[in-house]
């Protein structure tokens, strides 16, 4: 049996499509999404031709969204392969791929699918995008509480072989509205005869179809749950959320943050498969505008040519004085991004972090100035207290612009990562320049 990449692309050298597609069957689904993530396009499409139907789901799943499209757009010649892919994938896996594709592309893939696939694809990609609605599966198993324990196990034998889970099993009423929903085991432990409506609570915990995926993200992390129920506004159930899809939802989230907090504009999956001119476009436009930011800081010194002539050691500290302003306010706004992105902070509790940002980062002030102070008893003692007080000043107002951004940019509706490392220190450059200069043209008399 082949054991390494090379030794399967022998295989296909060779065109020994039997052995090939026999030690294909022996990997498991993660084994093979490796595999061809790290082949060329024409290997990939031989790969997955010659996957089982199980295999071809759940490999699909795996893959990146590019990785994806290659798939789909090797696939487009074998229209049984393709078909019977794209109805087998599950419904909200299928939602998250098409969202991403061009609009006139996803209705071609649309139309391949069965009636009902159509019909429960084109319900979910009509939820707003960033939705939980979007995010949802209708394959779930819901039962009646007048059932008794026996009768459900029936009912979860004849309709749950396509359900997502069977952890939760879900009570509904004769509108479909949700009533509660119970553990596989306590029914499992139950006594066959015993009533379904005996064993709940009618307490459970829901998502709103149309709320943000962020929702989503915070309930499961407060409620530790495997699944969630997605309901109307009426209460009707309408689909399910499951633990693994909010990890993809988490990683995306996560990813596209670290990019806004880069100043790059849209997360790229892959810069070595990505072309050269978008991974230009995705930096220049934030570079460009800070750089126009960046001339304010040039503007400022330079209305304090006549202070620099008069001490030109005043210059040596310049760096590290906004340097350190600018540090401190990142270090403050990727706090904040994180607390907003957790929901352990919300936006009406800003006024009640501003006194708790003061006292810490005077804190760090006093004692950043204490090491600076030393660096200018040896260097220029002549302006000791003028580093001193502006390196406070200068951490406390970094620190300060670093906490409030995130909170202003999530007041005007704006993902708070776009209050970037680079934009808080571009604005704590400005503010440290003119800060510093002013307390030194005060304490040299000009």
């Amino acid at each position: 049996m082949p054991t390494t990449k090379i030794d399967f692309l022998e295989l296909i050298k060779n065109r020994k499509w039997r052995v090939l597609k026999r030690s294909l069957r022996n990997l498991d689904a993660i084994e093979v999404a490796n595999l061809i993530e790290s082949v060329s396009k024409n290997d990939k499409i031989v790969f997955f031709r010659l996957l089982s139907r199980a295999q071809t789901k759940k490999v699909f799943k795996l893959l990146p969204h590019s990785e994806q499209e290659e798939v789909i757009e090797g696939l487009a010649e074998n229209f049984q392969k393709l078909t019977r892919l794209l109805n087998d994938i599950e419904p909200d896996d299928r939602t998250a791929f098409f969202e991403e594709l061009p609009g006139d592309i996803a209705q071609r893939l649309i139309q391949r699918l069965s009636p009902e696939e159509q019909k429960i694809t084109i319900q979910l990609l009509s939820y707003p995008k960033d939705s939980i609605g979007r995010l949802m599966t209708p394959e779930f198993v819901a039962i009646k509480a007048d059932m008794t324990v026996a009768q459900a196990f029936d009912h979860i034998r004849k309709f749950g072989q396509d359900s997502e889970t069977l952890n939760v099993i879900y009570i509904i009423d004769e509108d479909w509205k949700l009533i509660d929903d119970i553990s596989i085991k306590e029914l499992i432990l139950a006594a066959p005869d015993q009533l379904v409506e005996e064993l709940i609570d009618y307490k459970f915990t829901s998502l709103n179809a149309m709320d943000d995926q962020e929702t989503a993200i915070i309930v499961f992390k407060n409620y530790d749950r495997v699944a969630l129920p997605v309901l109307s506004k009426e209460g009707v159930l309408l689909g399910i959320v499951t633990f693994d899809d909010i990890m993809d939802v988490v990683d995306e989230e996560s990813t596209e943050d670290f990019h806004k907090f880069g100043s790059v504009q849209n997360a790229i999956t892959n810069p070595l498969k990505e072309r050269i001119f978008n991974l230009y476009k995705n930096r220049i436009v934030w570079l460009v505008l800070l750089v126009f930011m960046n001339v304010f800081s040039g503007a400022a010194l330079a209305t304090y040519e006549d202070v620099i002539q008069s001490m030109v050691s005043l210059v040596f500290f310049l760096p590290l004085l906004i340097d350190s302003g600018g540090n401190a306010g990142s270090q403050s706004a990727t706090l904040m991004i994180r607390y907003l992105a957790l929901g352990e902070i919300q936006i009406s509790d800003w006024y009640k972090l501003i006194g708790r940002e003061v006292l810490v980062s005077f804190l760090l002030g006093v004692t950043m100035a204490a090491s600076i102070a030393a660096v200018a008893s040896f260097r220029a003692p002549e302006i000791i207290l003028v580093v001193a007080i502006a390196m406070v000043l200068n951490v406390m107002l970094g620190s300060l612009i670093g906490m409030l951004l995130p909170f202003i940019f999530t007041k005007l509706k704006i993902d708070p990562a776009t209050a970037s490392a680079p934009l808080v220190t571009s604005l704590s450059d400005i503010c440290g320049v003119l800060i510093y200069f002013s307390i030194a043209a005060k304490y040299l008399g000009f």
